[in-house]
Parts: structure tokens; C-alpha cells; sequence
């Protein structure tokens, strides 16, 4: 793994939900692998704090398919959102390993509302035969304790 494989990766996968290409998405995951959003600034253990969000390879597979659903009314019609990264940084890399922060906005949409969120991701990547996967992902938004509505997709 080289810096600009590592890098093309972030921007690839922003592009993947941009694009509402879930299921591709769901490829560049290690079956192990961990989606986490913290509750709380700074927060350190997802397994004795709350967090917003705290999902296994299952329930972001089982999250993809809802959305997809015949009768998930919130999805008619369907959200759409945006990506707009920052450069990612590499904090870490090694021949097969990388972890990456990228700060980014995040928007979503669905008819008139919209809801624009500011994050730093952190992606702990993994160096497979079949290319880069990820093995973890932290998202941390800036206002993480703020009342904030529902995020139907993924930042």
C-alpha cells in the first residue's frame, strides 16, 4: 500500500455513497470490521459509553438492505447526500496497514430538508489480495452532542 492508493481510497469510498453504490460499498469491508460514531467529544470506548452508532459487517449489511426495502416509507424517496473532503492525512502507514483521518461536511437530503453535518472520519485500513479493505471507520462530528435528526445514509 503507497500514499496515493491509500488516498484514492478515501475519496473512492465518499464517491461509492454519493453515488448510492451500498452494495459496492459493503465490499471494501473486512468481514471484522467496525463502523463507530461516538456520542461524546473525545470518546474512547465504544462498549461502555453510548454511541450513536456501533455496527458490525451484519447490521451495516442489514442497514444497506432497509434501505432498499419495499416498505421503508422513509425512503420514498430516497435520501441522497454529499461528501466534501479535505485532504486525507496520513497518520499511519506501513506495507500492510494505513490509518487515514480526512475532515469533511457531509449533507443529506431528502424532499425540503436538508442536513449538513462536519466530521473527521478515521479509516483503519488493511492491505488484501483484493485490494484495500477496511477495517474500521470512526466518524466524530463536530457537534456529536447536539439534537440533531436522523442520518438515514453514511457519512
Amino acid at each position: 500500500m503507497n500514499r496515493d492508493e491509500v488516498i484514492d481510497f478515501v475519496y473512492d469510498e465518499a464517491w461509492m455513497l454519493d453515488e448510492g453504490r451500498f452494495h459496492e460499498w459493503l465490499d471494501l469491508w473486512l468481514p471484522e470490521a467496525v463502523y463507530w460514531m461516538p456520542l461524546n467529544w473525545n470518546q474512547q470506548d465504544p462498549l461502555t459509553e453510548t454511541s450513536l452508532l456501533y455496527e458490525d459487517n451484519f447490521m451495516l449489511r442489514l442497514r444497506i438492505e432497509r434501505l432498499h426495502g419495499a416498505r421503508t416509507f422513509s425512503q420514498k424517496p430516497k435520501s441522497r447526500c454529499n461528501h466534501v473532503l479535505n485532504r486525507p492525512r496520513i497518520v499511519e502507514l506501513t506495507e500492510d496497514s494505513a490509518r487515514v483521518k480526512t475532515q469533511m461536511h457531509y449533507v443529506e437530503t431528502r424532499l425540503d430538508e436538508q442536513q449538513l453535518l462536519a466530521l473527521t472520519v478515521t479509516h483503519d485500513l488493511k492491505a488484501t489480495p483484493d485490494g484495500i479493505r477496511i477495517a474500521g471507520k470512526r466518524v466524530d462530528l463536530l457537534n456529536c452532542d447536539a439534537a440533531f435528526r436522523s442520518i438515514q445514509l453514511l457519512p
